[in-house]
């Protein structure tokens, strides 16, 4: 899902003068993203700077090297926060080195927005609005918050419902902790500004396991090899579907499981069937359990959040 959001971000600001081929573009990133930017960054001559999660594997780096993006991988560390907040320090020590490159700000720029009109679109032509929810994790806010917005623009009643992990701050949830890992792809322990919380209907909350859970009834049952943040949206697309079947449920799938053969996908004797798998409706964040929350947010403004 990252590759649009990042070649129409680069267009954009190739065609704006913001900057020039040959120049270099900046930014930090658990995985699709670094592989993204690195793929705008070839299409249009530009130099790619990676400041990479201790997630970035061995396959992701290969592909990096192939592209010409240069990657700086942290070092290894158990704690999200304690890893973003070291790769944000990063990328200031480097902009202060070369004051020159141009950080993207994948997490706090509504120009990442702009690569999902041509996928509103392409859901308005074959699935239609009327009735639409879509379904997806909420991330930096891009993909899910862009598809709401185009999709509104003639369909105000498109609802959108976004996936959350415990532990991330963006809707208030830092105040409960997963066992396991917070999932990056759909959640943050540091603010984002480009999330737009008045565009999300509902959220739900799952947990690492729940979502293992997800991705792994999802290959058995459709034989879709997808990442951890598809098996939650599987999870919670199918409770939303069966709530309101006269809905059309859309839910994105946005990476392969190539990266979660060995944390997911090799641990397939631990998934829970899912048909035992239900969320606990809350009436506000103090109330979160895990491993899975549902909550209405009504479009509420980010001053709702509360922990």
């Amino acid at each position: 899902m990252k590759v649009v959001s990042a070649l129409a971000a680069v267009r954009h600001l190739l065609d704006t003068g913001a900057v020039r081929r040959g120049d270099t573009l900046l930014d930090s990133s658990s995985g699709i993203y670094a592989y993204a930017l690195a793929l705008a960054c070839h299409r249009h001559g530009m130099r790619c700077h990676i400041v990479g999660s201790t997630t970035v594997d061995h396959t992701l780096r290969t592909q990096l090297a192939v592209l010409g993006a240069t990657l700086e991988r942290m070092e290894p560390c158990s704690d999200l926060k304690l890893d973003q907040k070291r790769r944000v320090e990063r990328i200031h020590e480097i902009l202060a080195e070369h004051p020159e490159y141009h950080w993207m700000r994948q997490y706090h720029d509504d120009i990442h927005y702009l690569g999902y009109r041509a996928i509103a679109d392409r859901i308005r032509e074959e699935s239609g609005t009327d009735g639409l929810t879509v379904v997806g994790g909420v991330g930096s806010g891009a993909s899910t918050g862009a598809l709401a917005r185009y999709l509104r623009t003639d369909a105000a009643d498109v609802e959108l419902v976004g996936v959350q992990p415990y532990g991330s701050v963006t809707f208030g949830a830092e105040h409960v902790s997963d066992p396991e890992i917070i999932i990056a792809g759909i959640g943050s322990s540091i603010p984002f500004a480009n999330v737009s919380h008045e565009l999300y209907d509902t959220l739900h909350w799952i947990s690492f396991d729940a979502a293992l859970s997800g991705s792994v009834d999802l290959l058995r049952r459709h034989a879709v090899f997808a990442g951890l943040s598809t098996g939650a949206g599987y999870l919670a697309a199918r409770h939303e579907r069966d709530r309101s079947p006269e809905r059309t449920v859309l839910f994105i799938a946005a990476d392969t499981g190539h990266r979660y053969v060995d944390t997911v996908y090799a641990r397939h004797h631990e998934a829970t069937p899912i048909t035992d798998l239900t969320p606990r409706e809350i009436p506000d964040q103090s109330h979160l359990t895990l491993p899975w929350s549902r909550m209405r947010w009504n479009r509420a403004p980010a001053t709702a959040v509360v922990s």
